[in-house]
């Protein structure tokens, strides 16, 4: 695993806007960067695909685990009122369509999980899309070898997925929505929406914050149209707590992400995974705070439905030495064992192994110059060769 310089393609902004990547400077700050690249070897990459499908794996057990426990349920923060219909949704075999998993990886040691984005995973169309494209001028350019590759088949596998909804799943028209003002969200909506398209799935957009209640119970859009089947870019832990979650029950919506992500997306199942998996290669040790852990020297202390990196902190050797504020903490906090991020020159290194359909598919890799990577980190594409 290298980071190599390179000179960036000279009209790459012209082309980010010819795509609708309109976010690839966020507050005046880069987001989307190619001065360098990362390179992997295919044995490297097929260390990161196995530990990937090894991982969601094991992810699935705690799911059928936790649904089955009361106890569990309310561990993880599920609000009473909903076990149910979380339970429903595990148990009837709703489909989930893509997930990413946050991964400390070196190039030489097993990659480790820092946690599970499994219900509103970002950095998709960037990770799908635009760094597939910067690998074909780039080598057009003469800048790459004719030979370099990318472990990237999420376009395609996204195609196949919304295919099978509609053909196996019987999914009809599909509804898609985020919140207003964000603009990484409508854009990763807007590339999920070409997609479905490209599979011969209809669809529609509405923010969040339009969808209507109709007379029968049932959610609506803005033309009154009964929603059948959703996709949603917005967190389960909220919908979960707000005053229409009495109704989510009853109101017959098919949604994508399902119910039962909201286990997988909380970081109460990394302690869960040590417990039900202690000494995984793969997994980094992780208790509940509220369980007197055993004592670590150096650990990670992050809530339970903390994005972003809010509301974490790092402690190395009984010393706090990076801390982030932010709205959560309330729900309660897990601990899990300090494993530094790789360090390429002044900035940290996380890799996004992106799954679609169950199936491991593509990476993406984001820096920082903090140890907690953060929503301002920058994204970076990468190649494999050798």
């Amino acid at each position: 695993m290298k980071r190599v310089t390179l000179y960036e393609r000279p009209d790459w902004r012209e082309k980010a806007a010819e795509y609708g990547f309109d976010f690839h400077t966020m507050y005046g700050e880069p987001y989307w960067c190619e001065d360098a690249y990362y390179q992997f070897t295919l044995a490297q990459i097929d260390q990161l695909e196995d530990a990937t499908a090894d991982i969601h794996r094991m992810c699935l057990k705690v799911v059928e685990k936790v649904v089955a426990s009361d106890a569990l349920m309310a561990k993880f923060r599920i609000p009473k009122h909903t076990w149910q219909f979380v339970r429903n949704a595990w148990h009837s075999g709703q489909p989930s369509l893509y997930s990413r998993l946050d991964l400390v990886y070196d190039g030489r040691q097993p990659p480790k999980l820092l946690e599970n984005n499994a219900d509103t995973p970002t950095s998709l169309f960037e990770s799908a899309f635009f760094q597939w494209i910067w690998l074909e001028d780039q080598i057009k350019a003469g800048q790459l070898p004719a030979g370099a590759d990318q472990y990237n088949s999420l376009q395609e596998k996204l195609i196949d997925r919304f295919r099978e909804l509609k053909e196996r799943h019987g999914f009809g028209a599909l509804h898609f929505a985020c919140c207003r003002d964000t603009d990484e969200d409508r854009g990763t909506v807007q590339y999920l929406q070409d997609c479905a398209l490209e599979a011969g799935l209809a669809n529609e957009f509405l923010f969040i914050e339009e969808i209507g209640l109709g007379e029968k119970g049932q959610f609506t859009d803005t033309e009154n149209q009964v929603i059948g089947n959703m996709f949603k870019l917005y967190p389960w832990e909220f919908m979960l707590k707000e005053i229409f979650s009495t109704k989510l029950e009853d109101a017959g919506v098919r949604w994508l992400e399902p119910a039962w992500k909201a286990i997988l997306s909380n970081k109460a199942l990394l302690p869960m995974l040590w417990e039900m998996f202690p000494g995984h290669p793969n997994l980094l040790p992780a208790y509940f705070s509220e369980d007197n852990p055993p004592p670590m020297a150096s650990y990670v202390a992050k809530p339970l439905f903390s994005r972003e990196g809010a509301n974490i902190r790092i402690v190395e050797n009984g010393q706090e030495t990076a801390r982030v504020d932010g709205p959560y903490g309330e729900e309660g906090y897990i601990i899990q064992q300090y494993c530094p991020l790789p360090l390429f020159g002044d900035s940290y290194t996380v890799i996004g192994s992106w799954l679609v359909n169950d199936q491991p598919c593509g990476i993406g890799i984001r820096e920082d110059k903090e140890r907690i990577t953060q929503d301002l980190s920058r994204f970076y594409p990468h190649i494999i060769l050798g």
